[in-house]
Order: structure tokens, then sequence, then C-alpha cells
């Protein structure tokens, strides 16, 4: 356990070292809030991939593979296929616009008040991507190295908060390589193998496992379709996916290395399902399936290599809990203070010492909700719900439908979000109704209210 805990403690020092060395190259707003818009196609590919498999997509799969097998890879499956389409369909005219911010598109298309609301709807989901993966990684340290949950969550999540808080977007990318390096590596090189190994091989899963843990489908398709409805589409519109894509250095990198870090986010999920199955064998009657993970890393490795995959599980978690926290800051500073001021406009090259102060502040914030929410896939939901339910149609019909109107935007993203908020407290975050019953109430409004409206003149740069 004391090789393991040292691991660990390099590889923490590790990423305060990169931020520290981050935070010299972040001296102007579009340094540290989108690396100054020069990734070439490596460091792109990391940071995107990087950037979605986070706590779900690692913990979570892992346990969607113990409990249904192979087919629980279709959470990384929706993630890394939205991935896909934001790159081949969305990422030209987004890198054309030069903006920060998701809800920027809004108030161009719309007005400032459609910005401001869309943006309180942003700050929110990013505020939960960043306690997602702030769980998460309380739960990995208190399983394996014994530690209290809160001290868990103030070790790991803090120097989440502190490299982020520095560096800004240069950090985050620096250590995103170095994150997804350790994650390829610990995952899918080290523990899967172990845990099959360990197992017996494919075939000892197929001769211990029920039939259908090897079926595609297996999760219900229920639960396929609404992942695709929630994580596909909330890509597409999810602010620290954006700010990912502002950071290539050209639409052609965007486009390839963007559809490369799809398509290994598809077999990162087939990889952590396996685990999961894996799992399932090795160890049958776990009494928290959410343990899964921290289950058989214990069960399956020694020391020393247990702490270098403890690391990639922290990697894959503390990259993703990073992008929501800058998301969020940048939402707050970009979005909402200029309101708040009644202020019109940000200096593109503005002093990031405001950038720097609101990812501090809201880091708190992400510790908080991280010490009194416990799972990590509801969380996760309950952010996609509330983003895809609220913003999903009016962002569409800004690109798409030249007779869509501000008042009609306000009021599918007002409709939307209570509606997603209302049907999760009525049926619970695991059923699908919140996301199905959102989108429907959104887009009724959001047609019905733009017909009934005055026809807007859309101006040149609309969209």
């Amino acid at each position: 356990m004391g090789l393991d805990i040292l691991v660990v403690l390099i590889y923490a020092a590790c990423m305060i070292a990169l931020g520290w060395y981050g935070m010299r190259r972040a001296k102007t707003r579009d340094d540290y809030l989108v690396a100054g818009r020069n990734l070439g196609p490596g460091f792109y590919l990391g940071t995107m991939a990087a950037t979605v498999l986070g706590g779900a997509s690692t913990i979570g799969t892992v346990r969607l593979g113990y409990v249904h097998g192979i087919s629980g890879f279709w959470l990384c499956a929706a993630l890394g296929l939205g991935i896909v389409g934001i790159s081949l369909f969305l990422a030209k005219p987004l890198l054309k616009l030069k903006i920060y911010t998701v809800t920027q598109v809004l108030e161009r298309r719309y007005n400032p008040t459609a910005r401001t609301a869309s943006a309180a709807i942003m700050l929110v989901y990013a505020l939960m991507i960043g306690a997602t993966s702030t769980i998460a990684i309380g739960t990995v340290m208190q399983v394996l190295f014994g530690l209290p949950f809160w001290v868990s969550i103030l070790i790991g999540g803090g120097v989440v908060v502190l490299y982020s808080t520095i560096g800004g977007m240069w950090s985050l990318t620096l250590t995103d390589i170095v994150q997804f390096l350790i994650m390829t590596v610990g995952l899918v090189f080290v523990l899967l193998p172990s845990s099959l190994t360990e197992a017996g091989g494919w075939d000892a899963l197929v001769a211990k496992l029920p039939a259908s843990y090897f079926s595609l489908t297996q999760i219900g398709w229920d639960t396929i379709i609404t992942y695709f409805m929630i994580y596909f589409f909330g890509i597409f519109i999810g602010q620290d996916i954006w700010q990912r894509v502002f950071t290539a250095r050209s639409e052609k990198i965007a486009r390839v290395a963007g559809s490369a870090a799809g398509i290994y986010c598809v077999l990162y999920g087939l990889a952590c399902a396996a685990i999961g199955m894996a799992a399932k064998v090795l160890l049958p009657d776990l009494d928290n399936v959410n343990n899964a993970f921290a289950a058989i890393v214990q069960h399956s490795l020694p020391a020393g290599v247990r702490g270098l995959v403890v690391a990639a599980a922290l990697a894959a978690l503390m990259s993703t809990a990073s992008a929501g926290l800058l998301a969020a800051s940048t939402t707050l500073v970009q979005d909402l203070l200029p309101r708040l001021r009644k202020g019109r406009g940000e200096s593109a090259n503005g002093d990031v010492h405001e950038n720097r102060i609101a990812t501090l502040v809201l880091g708190i914030v992400v510790l908080g909700i991280a010490l009194v929410v416990s799972d990590v896939i509801s969380a996760l939901t309950l952010a996609y719900n509330l983003l895809v339910g609220g913003m999903l149609v009016p962002l569409l019909g800004a690109v798409y439908w030249k007779r869509a109107t501000t008042a009609a935007a306000i009021s599918s993203m007002a409709l939307g979000s209570i509606t997603s908020l209302v049907f999760m407290v009525i049926d619970g975050l695991d059923a699908n109704t919140p996301i199905y019953y959102s989108l429907a109430i959104g887009l009724v409004s959001f047609v019905v209210v733009s017909l009934l409206s005055p026809r807007p003149a859309v101006s040149a740069s609309a969209a």
C-alpha cells in the first residue's frame, strides 16, 4: 500500500508541476481559456479524449460491465460518437466564430437575454460535470487507500482546483496529455489483460457468465436510446467540449484528430466493460457494485502496478473534473458577470486575474457539491438532462431555423429545464422520462412561440 500511495503522490505532484508550467504560458485571456487557439493534432486528440473520459466513463462503465456485460460500453459509445459528430459537422463553423462559449452563439442569433438564460443552465451543467468526476476521485481514493471520503475529496479535488486555477487551458492541456497516456497504459494495457488473465481468459468469461452478458443490447434499447439522447446530443452543446474545439490550430486538426478521439472513446468503453465482466467472475458478490472498479484493482494487481492503475483512473477523473471547472468559470466570467455589471463585451486579450479568481471560487463550490452527492452516473445524468432538455432545441433553432425568435428560445429553455427537473424528482434520475418530456415540451413551446411572435430580423453574422 505504501508503494501505491507513493506512485499516486508522484502523479499528483507532476500534475501540479505541469499546472505551474502552464501558468507561465497563460499570459492572455486567449491563452487561459483556449490555449491560444494553437493546439496541434497530438495535443488536440489527447485533450479531447481525456476531457470526455471521466468518472462516469471509467468507474461507471466498469460498473455497467459488472451488471450488464459488454453492453455497458454504450455510455462511452454515445459520448465518443458525439465527439465524432461535432468534429465532422460543427468544428469548422465553430472555429470561424472566434468565440469562447456556447451561449455567445445564442446571443448572436437572438439577444443578450437569451445568452444570459442559457448561461445559467450551462453553469449548472459544468459545475455538475466537475462534481461528478470529483466524487469519483474521492470514491477511488477512499476504497483503495482507506481514507475518509471527505479527505479523499479535498485532496484529490484540491489538486484539480489548484492546477486548473493557476494555468487555465494550457495547464489542462499539458496535464490532459499525461493523463491520456497514463489512462491508456494503466487501464487498457495493464488492468484489462491482468483482470482477464486472472479470470481465466475470454473463454472462461463465456463459460462462467450468462449469455446475456455478451449481447450488445442487454442493457436495453430504452437505455441505449436514452444514452444517445442525453450524451450524444449533450456533447454537441456542452461548453467543456466546445472549449476544447476552440483550441484547435486549424479546421483539419479539429476534424481529423477530433474524430480519432471519438473512436478512441468507443474502444475505451469496450475495454472498461470487459474489465467489469472480469470483475463479475472474480468478485461475484460485491456489496456495492459502484465499487467494482476499485475492487478489481485491489484484487488483480500487485503493489506499485496497482498504484499506476489508480493513477490512470485518477487521470481520467481529473481531466474531466478540470474541464467542467474551467467551463464553469468561463461561462461565469464571459457570460454572466458582464450582464450583472451591465457590460456588453469582453476583451480577448484581457487580464486573466478575474478568470483565475472565478476558477478558484467555483472549484470550492465543486468540492462542496462532491461532498454531498454520491452517485456519479446519477449526477452526470442530472447535468446532461438539464443541458439537453433546456438548450438543445433553441441552439439547433438558432443555427437551422430563420423563423426562430428570442421569446421562443427563452420559453423553450425555461420550460425544458423545469420539465426535466420535475420528472427527475417524480420518476428519479435513472428514468428516461425527464429527457423525453423536456425535449418534447421545449420543442412545442419553441415552435408555437416562434410562430406567434413577430418575424425576427436575422443579422448577417447570426449563426
